[in-house]
């Protein structure tokens, strides 16, 4: 049986080691890599879960989406009357199948690269959100070393989530934290077309 006296002691040893930890934690302050790939649907929408908890901190956000056109979708209007606290570039023309055109496509993803090198370099966001660059990646319409250099270059503090399918196993090597959504069951097997408030 322990005494009170070793108790005590073995409390206070404990006590330190958890003061060390914090202190240690502290030091590799910074922001994290985050990817959301897989073939299931829920990477985008987890995304928009860590941009509300974000904004629910004050923290600034910004969020560049590479593939998905200027059609509707409910996460941007409830995200408009948060205008100060994101920033909000949607640089695609919509899903590859949709413009047909490689050349285009490309174009597109280097021009929003480009704002996303600057926004993760800036040191004005506490989150960058690059929504499916994994699908341009995937097409092979950026190097992913252009990517992990914008990665590397990024302001200590931000954290930014990579989106889509497919992601390359260089970025799933960079990355401190990798979700892998899969698809168990879908509606759309069914026949059943997205969901406004679902889906989109």
């Amino acid at each position: 049986m322990v005494s009170d006296k070793e108790h005590v002691e073995e409390m206070k040893k404990l006590q330190a080691d958890q003061r060390q930890k914090r202190l240690d934690s502290k030091k590799l302050d910074r922001g994290l890599v985050l990817v959301h790939t897989g073939n299931g649907k829920g990477k985008s929408s987890s995304a928009f879960g860590v941009i509300t908890r974000a904004l629910g901190w004050g923290h600034k956000v910004g969020l560049v989406q590479y593939i998905k056109g200027t059609w509707k979708t409910g996460e941007r209007n409830f995200f408009k009357q948060f205008e100060d606290s994101i920033t909000w570039h949607t640089m695609g023309e919509g899903f590859t199948w949709d413009t047909q055109d490689r050349n285009r496509d490309i174009e597109a993803a280097k021009a929003a690269m480009q704002v996303s090198a600057e926004m993760l370099r800036s040191g004005d966001f506490d989150l960058v959100v690059l929504d499916e660059i994994n699908i341009v990646l995937r097409y092979d319409y950026l190097d992913v070393q252009d990517v992990l250099a914008g990665l590397g270059a990024r302001d200590q503090r931000t954290s930014v989530i990579l989106t889509g399918r497919d992601a390359k196993p260089e970025l799933i090597e960079a990355a401190d934290l990798v979700t892998e959504m899969k698809e168990i069951k879908h509606p759309f097997q069914q026949g059943i077309k997205a969901k406004q408030g679902i889906d989109f």
